[in-house]
């Protein structure tokens, strides 16, 4: 395998705390632990030599390899095809609850003939910046011990013979049809029980069996019974893997660091809880039944409204656990994935001042609402401060949301998710008779409406624009009908839509926005069509009544996807991932895409109904 295998050849396994990618060889290529945003110990992804890494394979040099998931579950598994055998590598997480150690777990398979394996585990420890060591425990165990600040330390475990040197654990061995071999990393405390190699294997298969009953029980709560069924369940099982069991908060990718294009500079920190992907991902756990994680998630949200000094502090991100200090650094001693630097970990947009993310967290609070979700007052009172904060402030400039990094501008997605907040903000009160300042509100959602109908109009165009006296195309006014501001009737958003397919489409793929002349991130360099923006688009499409064009596109577009049906942020010129990966957006994207298709197929079987579209 190259150095740097495409993102697409990564399988992802979790615990619902943090998260690793596995590679066809068999390499465990990244691995931040014990949480999402922790340092990485496994990082060979951003630099396959000081990175670390945690290889299981044969020694085979022809070798083909596929990967699966085991049915409606998160577990792993890598079949390796050569010609004097095939094996199988089965790798997962088990889910951990309270008092349980971080683990991964690995069992290795002979499924036929006899074959030669190598093992070789180097990590790195805090990003590959502290050095460590390996000390050999009594049970047979390694300990590998960070020397960093950070504290990190973890034990390795097999019931195969192992050597330490260098810093890492190396083996060979041999397996004929029907061995097994077992190994397990989890991070140590001091009552840590010793293995045997006969238990280790024990714990290894009750381990496995209760993380696939752990998933296949979570996915039996779905109610989803439409068109696209087990896609829609993949991307379902994707976010929950990007969920936080302790904290109920969603991170916006797996990863940090991963370029939009190769040997660029749009190289982010996406481990972090947005507040507008978090909302976007409650409403699609929602969609598919899973009101357990939409309740611990409003949880999380009431937390940070409680904490807030003031209504306008709202920061576009946290940490899993709330934390607001997320500073942006860069990683030199890395040099990138495919060498694009700067690598960076932290993220300074978080501290942006952007209008949207109201809107997204009083839609989610909305749907909560209407799915049966139980709204306090005493939550209710922290909503309004930030609803009145909206009335007040609507006209701002921000930075918009893409997270523009040069001047604030008048943005659509701000104004037109203000009139989101303030919308669904009259709708809540109304519904739960909460006290609102009801007519304030509605004057100036009225007004916001008005603004945003006459003031981001372009003749010239035909179109909405990106900010107020611009004349360029953003696919975040896609949102429009999406969020139910205008109606896919309206003259004036299907003269956008066209707009938007002359400029911004490339067959089922679409470009968030043209960098010339509009408002961009501040960085040179081309970036790949946004996957996100792309089932936007296809869901605008069924909505307006296209839904045999919708169809056929989103066929084409699920097409992109990984062998295993992950996503990137971005797909690249010759079809490759692009970005941080997978992402949260792109599959909550996917699943809104199937619902919308689904429903309108079926209200054209069942009869037409002029309304259906629009509910």
């Amino acid at each position: 395998m190259p150095p740097y295998p495409p993102l697409e050849d990564y399988g992802l396994i979790g615990n619902l705390h943090t998260v690793a990618l596995v590679s066809k060889a068999g390499s465990l290529d990244y691995l931040p632990f014990t949480r999402f945003d922790s340092p990485t110990i496994f990082a060979a992804l951003l630099d396959a030599d000081r990175g670390g890494s945690w290889l299981i394979g044969p020694t085979d040099a022809q070798v083909r390899s596929k990967q699966l998931y085991l049915p409606d579950t998160g577990v792993l598994l890598t079949r390796f095809y050569c010609a004097a055998g095939i094996a199988e590598l089965t790798d997962f997480m088990p889910v951990k609850q309270p008092g349980q150690p971080c683990a991964v777990v690995r069992k290795l398979r002979l499924v036929k003939g006899e074959l030669t394996f190598r093992l070789r585990c180097a990590p790195r420890f805090d990003y590959g910046r502290q050095p460590h060591e390996v000390q050999p425990q009594p049970d047979g165990s390694l300990l590998f011990r960070g020397a960093g600040p950070a504290g990190q330390q973890f034990r390795l475990l097999a019931d195969q013979p192992l050597a330490a040197a260098d810093g890492a654990a190396t083996g060979q061995w041999t397996l004929r049809a029907g061995d097994t071999a077992s190994f397990v990393i989890e991070a140590t405390h001091a009552d840590d029980p010793a293995f045997t190699p006969g238990a280790l294997a024990h714990y290894a298969e009750g381990a496995f069996q209760d993380t696939l009953h752990f998933w296949q029980n979570w996915v039996e709560q779905s109610t989803y019974r439409g068109r696209w069924r087990e896609t829609v369940l993949r991307s379902a099982i994707t976010l929950k893997l990007l969920t936080s069991l302790e904290h109920g908060s969603t991170v916006a990718a797996a990863t940090f660091g991963l370029p939009e294009a190769v040997g660029g500079a749009r190289n982010w920190d996406y481990r972090y809880t947005w507040i507008r992907d978090a909302a976007f991902t409650m409403y699609a756990f929602l969609r598919l039944g899973f009101m357990e994680e939409s309740k611990a998630f409003l949880r999380w949200i009431m937390e940070r409204c409680e904490q807030l000094p003031d209504a306008g502090d709202l920061q576009l991100m946290y940490a899993v656990d709330g934390n607001p200090d997320l500073p942006e650094q860069e990683l030199p001693h890395l040099s990138g994935y495919r060498n694009s630097r700067p690598v960076r970990i932290g993220n300074g947009a978080a501290r942006q001042f952007q209008l949207d993310i109201y809107g997204e967290l009083l839609d989610t609070v909305y749907l909560y609402n209407r799915h049966g979700g139980a709204i306090t007052y005493d939550f209710w009172q922290h909503l309004s401060r930030l609803v009145d904060f909206v009335a007040d402030n609507w006209r701002r400039p921000d930075h918009g949301i893409w997270e523009v990094r040069d001047e604030d501008r008048a943005f659509l997605s701000g104004k037109m998710m203000s009139w989101v907040a303030l919308d669904r903000a009259i709708r809540i009160a109304r519904d739960r008779s909460f006290p609102a300042p009801l007519v304030e509100w509605l004057r100036v959602r009225d007004e916001i409406y008005e603004e945003v109908y006459h003031g981001f109009w372009s003749e010239e165009k035909q179109s909405f624009v990106q900010y107020q006296g611009g004349h360029v195309l953003d696919a975040s006014v896609l949102l429009l009908p999406l969020v139910r501001m205008f109606s896919p009737a309206e003259p004036r958003w299907q003269a956008t839509l066209r707009a938007v397919e002359r400029e911004l489409v490339l067959d089922s793929l679409l470009f968030r926005y043209r960098a010339e002349g509009g408002a961009t991130d501040g960085l040179s360099g081309a970036e790949g069509a946004f996957t996100m923006c792309s089932f936007w688009y296809i869901e605008n499409l069924s909505r307006a009544g296209q839904v045999d064009r919708a169809r056929l596109l989103f066929e084409k577009l699920l097409g992109f996807a990984s062998p295993l049906g992950l996503y990137s942020e971005q797909i690249g010129p010759e079809g490759e991932q692009l970005g941080n990966y997978p992402q949260a957006f792109t599959h909550l994207a996917l699943i809104s895409a199937a619902f919308q298709l689904n429903r309108d197929l079926d209200a054209r079987r069942q009869g037409p109904d002029p309304g259906h579209q629009y509910v």
